[in-house]
């Protein structure tokens, strides 16, 4: 995707692990940070549904993902 202007950050997190809280704790943090610093930041909160985590991706317009989730599909690579 081609855009003129800043890239639009997406942070990651949430998801369906034990770890979800942490995960939206480090999203929210790291999304103040690259907010602080002048990035339109665009917060992706991913919800215990599997099947909804490509299609929340998709509609969230991102030119650029930062992946904040932790325990399964944050850490073992699936998304």
């Amino acid at each position: 995707m081609n855009r003129v202007g800043p890239r639009r950050v997406g942070v990651i997190m949430g998801g369906s692990s034990g770890e979800r809280e942490v995960s939206l704790r480090s999203g929210n943090a790291v999304a103040a940070a690259l907010e602080s610093r002048g990035h339109q930041v665009v917060r992706v909160e991913l919800t215990s549904e599997a099947s909804m985590t490509a299609a929340a991706i998709q509609s969230a317009g991102i030119d650029v993902a930062f992946l904040a989730l932790h325990g399964r599909y944050g850490e073992d690579g699936c998304v």
